[in-house]
């Protein structure tokens, strides 16, 4: 009897659930789907992404690539959940508008997830337009770094501390962008000084001016409590500024006070 109960109550389980199972193997189905799409995308993007341009990997290409994916498996999810929720007769009306509708799945999504929607928008315009690459060295908002990653809501920066910066991909788009090596691979080696009215400022320029490497000395702003120089000297990689910054410093300060223009009074 047992035995031929157990077919029995399998095709009666299955008949009663049919919907159910669907919708859960829809989901596991999604889920694979989506991972062996990411890793095939992962591994032999780059490698036909090079082939078809015949050169290597470029920020720009990589940038684009590493988006793309994200975008393309984001896209896999969100179509599997509705063919999951379309196996349910009270919301298979619902699934099936929203896959027949984009301007509906636009407007649902902007009302429920307006933030995260701007930052995908945000996301797929920098990726588009190319503000920013990966590898590049940029500052925001007093905030520095090189570009990690772009993924669909966010930025990654990795801080000169070696911390990770997350930005908001709005912000980043509606923000003033500084970056240090999108057209040029060096930037400007400047650091800048305060000195006190008394000083002569003749004597000071041409002490800053006798550096090693010839650099160039200028006033830059007068206040009312002291006299603002510049000095810059050459190009350096990004990742070097700050350690040469601090050189060109400690060498402006030790040729002031050869010359007897200063003692500790630098700011």
């Amino acid at each position: 009897m047992l035995g031929l109960d157990v077919p029995t109550l399998a095709a009666t389980f299955l008949q009663e659930h049919k919907n159910e199972l669907t919708a859960l193997l829809t989901v596991v189905g999604t889920i694979l789907l989506a991972i062996a799409v990411d890793r095939a995308l992962l591994h032999r993007g780059h490698k036909l992404a090079t082939a078809v341009v015949r050169e290597e990997l470029t920020p720009v290409l990589d940038t684009r690539l590493r988006f793309l994916r994200r975008l393309i498996t984001l896209s896999i999810v969100v179509i599997g959940l509705l063919l999951a929720l379309s196996q349910f007769g009270g919301l298979s009306r619902l699934a099936a508008g929203l896959l027949a509708s984009g301007a509906l799945i636009a407007a649902i999504l902007g009302f429920a997830a307006r933030q995260t929607l701007a930052n995908l928008i945000a996301g797929v315009m920098l990726t588009i337009t190319q503000p920013l690459r990966i590898g590049d060295r940029v500052t925001l908002e007093g905030e520095a770094g090189t570009v990690e990653d772009v993924r669909l809501n966010y930025t990654v920066v990795r801080g000169g501390d070696g911390g990770r910066i997350f930005i908001p991909n709005e912000r980043l788009a509606a923000g003033i962008l500084h970056n240090d090596t999108i057209v040029e691979p060096l930037v400007a080696l400047e650091v800048e000084l305060w000195l006190p009215h008394a000083i002569d400022a003749d004597a000071a320029l041409g002490a800053l001016r006798s550096l090693d490497g010839a650099p160039i000395a200028r006033i830059a702003e007068v206040t009312a409590d002291s006299v603002r120089y510049t000095v810059t000297r050459g190009a350096v990689p990004p990742a070097e500024r700050t350690a040469r910054a601090s050189e060109l410093r400690a060498d402006a300060l030790r040729a002031l006070r050869t010359a007897g223009l200063v003692g500790a009074g630098v700011v």
